[in-house]
Parts: structure tokens; sequence; C-alpha cells
């Protein structure tokens, strides 16, 4: 029994086109790498991005291409080329970030930019495919 803190990631991931699969992958994905352990005494909630930023130079390359698979995601939605060029712009800020050593980890902590990006995503499917909408309790 797999009762780690992915253990649920894997559960009923869909493979399908769908919109309503690319919003169950891409809120998956981005709750692995923002918020998969918080941190005890601050309640701040951190992920893979930011144990890959503990890397020197790979790190950045691994989350960038971590954030690249989002935006992949997004282009099959038919998402606008302005969102997509958005997303790029986060995934690339992040990355640029996480190449200066030492520092890199700091953008990580709190620019977030597979959450901007899953917002974005987020913010397209309520607006053009109203009924992957799920309610969360």
């Amino acid at each position: 029994m797999n009762t780690g803190p992915f253990a649920h990631l894997g559960d009923a991931l869909p493979i399908g086109r769908d919109a309503t699969s690319v919003r169950k992958r891409v809120k998956a994905m981005e709750h692995m790498l923002e918020r998969v352990w918080t941190i005890p005494g601050i309640n701040r909630p951190v992920g893979a991005d930011v144990l890959f930023g503990l890397l020197p130079v790979g790190g950045s390359f691994i989350g960038a291409a971590f954030g690249a698979y989002m935006v992949w995601e997004a282009r099959n939605l038919g998402m606008s080329r302005f969102q997509i060029s958005r997303m790029l712009g986060n995934v690339g800020l992040d990355w640029a970030l996480g190449l200066i050593p030492f520092v890199g980890i700091v953008p990580d902590f709190f620019f977030r930019s597979n959450t901007r990006n899953l917002r974005i995503i987020l913010k397209h499917l309520d607006r053009h495919h109203p009924g992957t909408v799920t309610l969360e309790g």
C-alpha cells in the first residue's frame, strides 16, 4: 500500500485528449510541482519544483520541462497564441531565475509559474468548456 505524498497522483489520471482529462492532468501536475508538502511553522506549500531548484543548473531545466508539458497541454486545447505566450513567459522567467546559483530557489518558492499557468488554463476551460468544471469541497 503506497501512502506517500504522490500516492494519489497516479489514481485515475485520464489519458484522453478531451478537456475534462486535460483539466485533471494539469491540476495534478501543478499540485505535484507546487503544493505536495507544507513547510511546518510557516504553513507554506512547496512541491517538486523547489526540490528541482536544489540541483545546480540541471534542476532548472527539469522544472522548465515539466512547465513546458503544461504549455503543450494548453496548446492542444486550442488556447490563443497570447495565452500560450504568457505561459511560455512564466516558464522562461522561472527557468532563467533558477539558473542563478544559490538564489535560484527563491523564485521557485515565491513566483510559482506552474500555478500561474494553471490559472490561465482553468480560465480558458471555464470559458470554453464549462462542462469540465467540478465542485471541490
